[in-house]
């Protein structure tokens, strides 16, 4: 009689095991189906950014462009390590472009050396057409100029101070052919009268601006352009003949225009001598 009681309990037993199965196989499956749902709804937030990035880069490349245009537009097309005219001092350099904080504001400037002077010239690049600060003269113009030469010399009969300050104005002016004006106007041949210390100091002013600027545009030095604006005045039909000089410059004075009668020589000498 016990060993039969004994045996439904352990049926009982083996029962529980199997009724765990059953319970564990549908906690498995769930998680399995639910799997795959989440890395197809993760696609769709990625494609944003990128569409999104896209229009920011575009405004960026752009902003250069404008910038160079007011870099080029305020330097006026000059470089760096290119010769130029300033007409107040004649042909330069430009060392470098450098810009300096003036007043907590950025300023842009050329540096020009001026060799034969030993001069340095800081100019800014938004200032450079006010000041008349120019490239070189074409070939075709330096032609001109030496052309100028060997026309005949039109010296007006007025005072020496009226007429100084108009060589003046045209050696400032940084005009090529208006300084070979002056060259020609000033130039003294060895049977013509000694010139007067302020003449000799005007004459070679102007010689030495228009010869500096012929030698750069020729690739030549300053002595050979000397000499090549010599030979040009010496073609000039005033210099072959003192007396010839002398008729001519008594018919410039008949036919010139610009004759203040009060001016006599004698007071042209003395404004010269003083």
């Amino acid at each position: 009689m016990p060993h039969k009681t004994a045996k439904p309990a352990a049926k009982a037993t083996v029962s529980k095991p199997a009724a765990a199965k059953a319970a564990v196989k549908p906690a498995v499956k769930a998680p399995v189906a639910a799997a795959p749902k989440t890395p197809v709804a993760a696609k769709a937030p990625v494609k944003a950014p990128v569409a999104a990035a896209k229009p920011a880069v575009k405004p960026a490349a752009a902003a250069p462009k404008v910038e160079e245009k007011k870099v080029v537009t305020q330097r006026q097309g000059f470089k760096a390590n290119e010769f130029v005219v300033y007409p107040a001092h004649g042909v330069g350099q430009i060392l470098a472009i450098e810009e300096q904080e003036i007043a907590g504001a950025k300023l842009e400037l050329f540096v020009i050396n001026f060799i034969k002077d030993k001069m340095t010239l800081r100019v800014p690049t938004a200032k450079v057409a006010n000041v008349g600060m120019r490239k070189l003269s074409e070939p075709a113009l330096v032609k001109k100029a030496l052309e100028t030469l060997k026309g005949r010399a039109r010296v007006k009969r007025t005072m020496w101070s009226r007429r100084a300050q108009e060589y003046e104005a045209k050696i400032n002016s940084g005009d090529i052919v208006a300084i070979a004006e002056v060259v020609r106007d000033l130039y003294r041949s060895e049977s013509q009268p000694e010139q007067s210390y302020s003449e000799r100091q005007l004459y070679e002013a102007a010689l030495d601006r228009l010869s500096r600027e012929i030698a750069v545009v020729q690739h030549s030095t300053e002595t050979e352009a000397v000499k090549e604006i010599e030979a040009q005045l010496a073609k000039s039909p005033r210099r072959t003949n003192a007396k010839a000089e002398a008729a001519e410059g008594e018919a410039d004075a008949d036919t010139e225009g610009d004759i203040d009668d009060t001016d006599g020589d004698d007071t042209a000498v003395a404004d010269e001598a003083a």
